[in-house]
C-alpha cells in the first residue's frame, strides 16, 4: 500500500505536487492558527489576573482536566448559537462581508511568512509588498462594518478607527522602507537571511527607532490597548461593530486576535532574525542544536511579542483621540522620516548591515 502511495505519487506532475504541498501548508497553518487565537484569549486573561491579582477563567475543563482551559471552546460555542441580528435598513450584503474583509487578510499574510528555512507556502520575490497591500485592506472591513449597519454609533466608531489606522500605517510603511534599505531584498526569506550572524546582528541594532515605531504602530493597527478607542464604551458604545451579534461579532474579534499574532510574527522577521538563532556564529557553540535556525525560534520570538500586547492592556490607560493621532502624525512618521536618511549615510559610509 506504501509503495502504491509513493509510486503515484512520485507519477504526478511537479506541478501538482507543488500545489497539493502548498494546499496541506495552508490547511495546516490555518487550523494551526485558529486554536492559538482561541488560547491567547485564555492567556490574555489569565496573565492580566495575574498582573492585576486575579485568578481569571478557572472553570470550564476539557475532560475534566486543567481548569480553565476550556474557557475559549466555551466562548466559541456560546457565541456560535446566538442570533446575529441583522438591522432592518443596513446594507444586508456588506453587514455580512465586512466581517470577511476584517479576517481574511490578516490569515492570507502567512503565505509568504517564512516558518523555518525550509518551511513557507509561497516564495514570493514581492513578499513585502504583497503584505502592505493585505495589511492596508483591514481598514476597509472596519469602515464597511460602520457604514452597512446604518447607525450613527458604528458610523462614528468607524470613521475615528479607519482614521487612526491610516495614520499608523503611514508610520509603518515607512518603518519597513527601513527593513528594505537594509537588507535589499522584497523577499521575506532574504530579509532573514540578510540578518545571520547572532542577536547584535539583527536588524533592531542597527534599526532601533524603526523597530520601535513598527512595533507601536502595530498595536494601534490591531486596535488593541492603550489605544482602543474603537471600543471605548463610554464614548462611541462600542465603536464598527456595535450592531454585531453572535459569530459576525465573534469574527471581529478573531480578526483581531490574528493580527496580534501576525505583527508579532512580522515584528519577529523584521526586526529580530526570524527564525535564525540568536547565539549563531558565538565562540564556543558552533554547529550544537542551539545555534540551528528553526521554528522554534520564531515561535519563542512571537511568544514574547504577544506577552507585550497584553502587559500594555494590563497597565497602559486608554489613550484620548487627539493624543492618538498626534503620537501617529507628529512623532512617529517624522522619526522614520529622519531615520531613514539617516540610514542613506549608513549605506553610503559602509556601517551595520552595509558594511558588505
Amino acid at each position: 500500500m506504501f509503495e502504491k502511495v509513493t509510486t503515484g505519487w512520485s507519477a504526478l506532475p511537479d506541478g501538482t505536487r507543488a500545489t497539493i504541498i502548498s494546499t496541506g501548508w495552508i490547511l495546516a497553518i490555518t487550523v494551526a492558527l485558529i486554536i492559538c487565537v482561541a488560547l491567547l484569549t485564555l492567556w490574555e486573561r489569565k496573565v492580566i489576573g495575574w498582573m492585576q491579582l486575579r485568578r481569571g477563567p478557572n472553570r470550564v475543563r476539557i475532560f475534566g482536566l486543567f481548569p480553565g482551559l476550556g474557557q475559549p471552546f466555551a466562548d466559541v460555542i456560546k457565541l456560535l448559537v446566538k442570533e446575529v441580528i441583522i438591522p432592518e435598513k443596513s446594507n444586508k450584503f456588506l453587514f455580512r462581508l465586512a466581517p470577511l474583509i476584517a479576517l481574511v487578510p490578516a490569515f492570507a499574510a502567512w503565505a509568504v511568512i517564512p516558518l523555518s528555512p525550509e518551511v513557507v507556502v509561497s516564495k514570493a520575490d514581492a513578499g513585502l509588498l504583497y503584505l502592505l497591500s493585505l495589511t492596508s485592506m483591514s481598514v476597509y472591513g472596519v469602515i464597511i462594518a460602520g457604514w452597512a449597519a446604518n447607525s450613527k454609533y458604528a458610523f462614528l466608531g468607524a470613521m475615528r478607527s479607519a482614521a487612526q489606522m491610516v495614520a499608523y500605517e503611514i508610520a509603518m510603511g515607512f518603518a519597513l522602507v527601513g527593513v528594505l534599505m537594509a537588507s535589499r531584498s522584497l523577499n521575506l526569506g532574504e530579509i532573514v537571511r540578510a540578518q545571520e550572524g547572532g542577536f547584535a546582528a539583527w536588524n533592531w541594532f542597527w534599526l532601533f527607532p524603526m523597530f520601535i515605531v513598527y512595533f507601536i504602530s502595530g498595536v494601534a493597527e490591531t486596535n488593541r490597548a492603550p489605544f482602543d478607542v474603537a471600543e471605548g464604551e463610554s464614548e462611541i458604545v462600542a465603536g464598527f461593530h456595535v450592531e454585531y451579534s453572535g459569530i459576525a461579532f465573534a469574527l471581529f474579534f478573531l480578526a483581531e486576535y490574528a493580527n496580534m499574532i501576525l505583527i508579532s510574527a512580522l515584528t519577529s522577521v523584521f526586526f529580530f532574525g526570524g527564525w535564525l538563532s540568536p547565539v549563531q556564529g558565538w565562540p564556543g557553540i558552533g554547529d550544537t542544536w542551539i545555534a540551528q535556525p528553526g521554528f522554534f525560534w520564531l515561535g519563542l520570538k512571537i511568544f514574547c511579542f504577544l506577552f507585550l500586547f497584553l502587559w500594555f492592556r494590563a497597565t497602559f490607560p486608554r489613550y484620548r483621540y487627539d493624543q492618538i493621532m498626534r503620537l501617529g502624525w507628529k512623532a512617529l512618521i517624522p522619526v522614520t522620516i529622519v531615520w531613514i536618511v539617516a540610514e542613506m549615510f549608513m549605506s553610503a559610509y559602509r556601517v551595520g548591515p552595509w558594511a558588505h
